[in-house]
């Protein structure tokens, strides 16, 4: 059993996912660690859309696990990874909810990018 508060998503703060209709491209340190027709579109609050991809897309040999872990009441545990390709503004450029919460299941085995700590995030026509 967990201390950690546990909040479900409602009208003073909504999360919405919904199917990205782009292709979206992670480069960092000028190499290509992700590409996908499946990304997901989070929405959180007043919040900027996240887009979530999922690691069946990315070429997880590029990336190394991290030890920074933070906690969001309304998605759960969440851990980090970095770019070493990207040197050191890719440290915990990513992050995944391993094991979120039920209301936002379908981020499961997904990866998000800080935009600041890739080299760029593109989307052109899937």
């Amino acid at each position: 059993m967990t201390d950690k508060p546990i909040k479900i998503p409602g009208p003073d703060h909504p999360i919405t996912i919904t199917p990205e209709p782009a292709r979206v491209v992670v480069r960092a340190g000028g190499q290509v660690v992700a590409d996908t027709t499946r990304a997901l579109s989070l929405k959180e609050a007043s919040y900027p859309a996240v887009l979530y991809i999922p690691r069946e897309d990315a070429d997880m040999a590029l990336y190394a696990r991290s030890s920074l872990t933070t906690y969001c009441p309304y998605k759960g545990e969440c851990s980090y990874y970095s770019l070493p390709a990207g040197g050191g503004r890719s440290r915990d450029a990513v992050w995944s909810y391993e094991h979120p919460y039920e209301s936002v299941a379908s981020i499961k085995d997904h990866l998000a990018f800080y935009p600041d700590r890739v080299d760029e995030i593109t989307r052109s026509p899937a």
